[in-house]
């Protein structure tokens, strides 16, 4: 999921990332590695320690700033790609990028209406670009023979400040 994410935010050597709900830090990771400058802001704390914690245990390339704050507040001003791993205030944060020329930015959902409400908050705001449904299966023994348990598809959500809508 992060592979795809990541390639359809077309992160390039000179943005300034931004990750919204940075949890793990597992995004902000992969970005610093390929951008100049990323911030990552989270609303819990705890949160927040542990992105602190996995950016100490990698190596990057990126000038890195952590927030403590619930988006919209806390996010910058000249961000060039986004990326909204959850769905708490989407609707404010896709504002925010709108008011200040965020170029890429993709959120990841995991529950169907929620899905319903980005792709629709997305269409509404001309950013939306794409949505590509994504599930893994994994292989299990059952009767002599391999079978499949799938996991919850996760919908990625691709929005660019000159989209043209879905095709």
């Amino acid at each position: 999921m992060r592979a795809v994410t990541l390639e359809k935010l077309d992160l390039r050597p000179t943005d300034h990332f931004v990750d919204v709900g940075s949890c793990t830090g597992s995004v902000s990771i992969e970005a610093a590695q390929r951008v100049s400058r990323v911030t990552a802001v989270e609303r819990k704390k705890k949160r927040l320690d542990v992105t602190r914690k996995n950016l100490a245990a990698n190596d990057y390339g990126a000038d890195v700033t952590l927030r403590e704050a619930e988006a919209p507040e806390g996010l910058p001003e000249d961000a060039d790609a986004m990326f909204v791993g959850g769905s708490r205030n989407f609707e404010a944060v896709l504002d925010h990028a709108v008011e200040t020329d965020v170029d890429r930015i993709v959120m990841n959902v995991s529950r169907v209406e929620p899905t319903g409400a980005a792709i629709e908050a997305f269409r509404e705001r001309d950013l939306l670009d794409e949505v590509v449904q994504m599930q893994v299966s994994h292989g299990y023994e059952l009767a002599g023979a391999t079978s499949f348990r799938s996991n919850n598809p996760v919908y990625i959500i691709v929005g660019r400040r000159d989209a043209g809508g879905l095709d």
